[in-house]
């Protein structure tokens, strides 16, 4: 078989529209280099893959020509104690409905007239997501890590949240928006990317707030005061020493727990670990393991790269202590949100948390670890060259491979919405174009030899839809970047969200758009983390901060010129406002039903959150906002935040504040 045929066999795309509307075809090498790692998928002989059926829908699963009828069609459900067969059938073609199911994830079997056998993932949905039960509302979006305030340890953390909530809640906002909270590799806290995560399952300690932890009591920790001065005077969040000073202060409120801790906290705690189930446990025993071998698990002893359940209870007879404090963490850190959900209801915020969720892990982190057949440890997923960023991207993370997710009928990525979902009215799925097909750069390769790879989209919008609607969370899809044709078409028909960040919503001539062109179900913001802030845009220190860094700033100064009158056209409705709440006056005319506002931009920081490309040349999901969370109502005038954002406020008193 030809290369061009095993590429097409695996769902490899051999050539691409690139971000400038030119056909760009991928480098045989590459194509090589990726098929030496990529999983094969099943060999369907009967089907072309993931079955789908829609509650409402007409359309059913369709047999290939090939299969000679009449078929026999079997559906199981997989359960702990085997498959169970829920429908059987005799048919010239597909002969059941959704209606005959509940919502989940079933396996197929199929048997021809000529005894040719094949199995699928059957997917049963919802028509569509959940849709929310609000109508343009905004949201503040925040960097937890940025937040200052007289009580933290150096670092934002869920009580500072709380204080933001309240302030939030008295300017109108309907909820406050996050970065990805997923668990990181906490000995490494330098590694502090929020989008680099070991798992998207678990959350980062790092944001506990140590003073509310059971157990803790300040008297534990010699010259705590001082230190934690220190700490907060910082203009960068200092990771290393805020890390030494928690983990130190988090491990003596164990040890105080464990021996003094109220009867109902342990009895919560270990309802914590009940429900947790075997995923919690597995993933303290991958702390401990990473600990011990201090290497990648794959090269780890043969016995603990994928150990069974036998091995790994050894594991915690030996171990129990050290298991048993980070699932400690876990459940410290889960009820410390779980408070800022409950907050927010109190609040009356009808959309409550907004999280992030990252679009892969590190290979070597506990979700690689934990499903090694469903995520690519040896591909890295990124995005071919654009308009800003002219070499392309390569993220340095692993993703879920196609013939993986189905092999585990999805349970992979269930459990990956089911973890941001659990707290949240509204999650953004990072790089949403990765449903359809993923950008994949082999070890070895520069970010401009990657090729694409085809995803099973109608059973992971399907998977989306059935999650969205048992949690009541909206989703929204970050859908930047090379879009393929049709997809945003197709994520708004299952109910997915878009993302629209106003620094694109531009003409041909580089006009903004007005607000009548935005859609209706979607997420508005000025900008992304990712971009300038809109002082540093206004200003130019973006472009100068990225040329003192030899990057190419993608903009040149007469071409900032031109945007920014283009932005006082825009923007000149707005009559006796200026500066940033031009932009927020402009934003919340939109008829999209959520508007994100940064707290960057609120209080005109100048500097970005984050600038792609770089890891030690900028402090990178380092900086501290300018003034303390107490300040927050002071400074940012919630009254004014009302007036300039009008019908788009909650109603004032909606909970007690």
């Amino acid at each position: 078989m030809d290369l061009n045929a095993r590429a097409i066999e695996y769902g490899l795309e051999t050539e691409y529209i690139d971000a400038r509307g030119a056909l760009r075809g991928v480098a045989p090498e590459t194509l090589e280099a990726v098929l030496q790692v990529l999983p094969p998928g099943p060999a369907h002989r009967l089907v072309d893959g993931p079955l789908v059926l829609v509650a409402g829908a007409a359309l059913a699963p369709r047999l290939r020509d090939a299969a000679a009828p009449p078929v026999d069609f079997a559906v199981y459900r997989d359960q702990p104690d085997g498959l169970h067969e829920v429908a059987r059938a005799r048919s010239e073609r597909w002969p059941f409905s959704a209606g005959q199911f509940g919502t989940g994830v079933y396996r197929a079997r199929l048997v021809d007239a000529r005894g040719e056998r094949d199995e699928a993932a059957l997917v049963v949905a919802p028509q569509r997501a959940f849709g929310g039960d609000f109508d343009r509302v905004w949201i503040a979006a925040v960097q937890l890590y940025s937040l200052r305030s007289q009580s933290n340890w150096g670092i934002g953390d869920f009580g500072d949240l709380m204080t933001v909530m309240r302030w939030a809640a008295q300017a109108g906002a309907a909820g406050v928006g996050l970065n990805p909270l997923h668990a990181l590799f906490d000995d490494h806290p330098a590694d502090c990317s929020p989008y680099s995560p070991s798992s998207r399952l678990f959350l980062n300690p790092l944001y506990i707030d140590v003073s509310r932890a059971p157990g803790f009591a300040p008297d534990l920790i010699a010259d705590l005061d001082q230190r934690l001065a220190t700490l907060r005077r910082a203009e960068l969040v200092d990771y290393r020493a805020v890390a030494e000073l928690k983990w130190f202060g988090l491990r003596q409120a164990f040890t105080r727990f464990v021996d003094h801790g109220a009867p109902p906290d342990h009895a919560d705690f270990e309802a914590f670990r009940r429900d947790g189930g075997g995923t919690l446990f597995r993933f303290a025993c991958f702390e401990v393991l990473r600990r011990r071998f201090a290497a990648p698990w794959w090269q780890w002893p043969d016995e603990w790269r994928q150990p069974g359940d036998e091995r790994l209870q050894g594991l915690r007879d030996a171990d129990a202590g050290e298991i048993a404090y980070v699932e400690f963490l876990q459940w410290v850190s889960d009820r410390q949100l779980r408070r800022c959900r409950e907050l927010a209801s109190e609040l009356g915020m009808p959309v409550g948390l907004y999280l992030d969720v990252a679009v892969g892990v590190k290979s070597d982190g506990f979700d690689a670890w934990n499903c090694p057949a469903a995520i690519m440890r040896d591909l890295s997923v990124g995005a071919p060259p654009d308009l800003l960023n002219t070499v392309g991207q390569d993220w340095g993370l692993a993703v879920f491979s196609a013939a993986g997710l189905e092999a585990a009928l999805f349970q992979p990525f269930r459990d990956l919405l089911a973890a941001a979902m659990r707290h949240a009215g509204a999650i953004r799925l990072d790089h949403v174009l990765g449903l359809s097909r993923l950008y994949l750069v082999p070890a070895g390769h520069s970010p401009d030899q990657g090729a694409y790879v085809r995803m099973p989209l109608e059973a992971l919008l399907a998977v989306i839809a059935i999650e969205s609607q048992a949690h009541r969370c909206v989703v929204v899809g970050e859908d930047l970047g090379t879009v393929p044709a049709g997809l945003r078409e197709r994520l708004s028909d299952t109910g997915i969200w878009c993302y629209r960040v106003m620094m694109f919503e531009r003409d041909g001539e580089g006009a903004f758009l007005p607000p009548d062109r935005y859609a209706t179900d979607a997420l508005v913001t000025f900008n992304t983390h990712d971009l300038s802030t809109f002082s540093g845009w206004r200003s130019g220190h973006d472009l100068r901060v990225k040329r003192n860094l030899g990057l190419d700033p993608g903009e040149s100064d007469e071409e900032r010129d031109r945007s920014l009158r283009r932005f006082e056209e825009a923007v000149a409705r707005e009559g006796r406002m200026g500066g940033f709440e031009q932009a927020i006056g402009f934003l919340a005319r939109t008829p999209s039903r959520l508007l994100a506002l940064a707290l960057e931009d609120l209080l005109e920081v100048k500097d970005q959150p984050n600038i792609p490309g770089t890891i030690d040349q900028y402090p990178n999901w380092r900086r501290k906002l300018p003034i303390g969370v107490e300040d927050f109502g002071m400074v940012l005038n919630p009254g004014r935040l009302r007036e300039v954002l009008g019908g788009r406020s909650i109603p004032e008193g909606s909970g007690p504040q």
